[in-house]
């Protein structure tokens, strides 16, 4: 068991199996797929990030570096947890960007769903935890890989 501690940007508490990408995550072609063409287990459709292409999404503890791309990103996270969608949580080993923030923010003020963002986890984290591990995410900002 790694314990590690984030800052909080949405607060909340999950568990869910880890998926995680050591690139950065561009929004807008991981999710797009799952947005227009209805694909309900949001299949990372992103074909240049070797780590999650091709991946399901929906549930699962994305553990990320960043966000790169779009400037739609933060819309694009709203819709994919208005939809049902998106991640458990979004683990950033670095600090959150705009586009991210606001999107992870409006989608737990305009949506019944929760979508916990911790970021500032340190690059130690995506180090320590590899896809299929199990995190814990607690309402502080505390992350356990179980």
């Amino acid at each position: 068991m790694k314990i590690f501690k984030g800052r909080v940007v949405v607060p909340g508490s999950c568990e869910a199996e880890a998926l995680v990408t050591k690139n950065g995550f561009n929004t807008l072609a991981s999710f797009q797929k799952s947005l227009q063409f209805g694909d309900k287990t949001a299949k990372c459709g992103d074909q240049n990030n070797p780590d999650l292409f091709g991946k399901p999404m929906m549930g699962t503890a994305l553990c990320l570096p960043q966000t790169i791309g779009s400037t739609t990103g933060g819309m694009v996270l709203y819709c994919a947890t208005a939809m049902n969608r998106s991640p458990a949580c979004l683990l950033f080993s670095k600090p959150i960007d705009s586009l991210a923030a606001a999107g992870a923010i409006l989608s737990d003020i305009w949506t019944d769903n929760s979508l916990p963002t911790i970021d500032c986890l340190g690059d130690e984290f995506l180090d320590a935890v590899k896809t299929g591990d199990k995190i814990k995410v607690e309402e502080d900002g505390t992350v356990t890989i179980l």
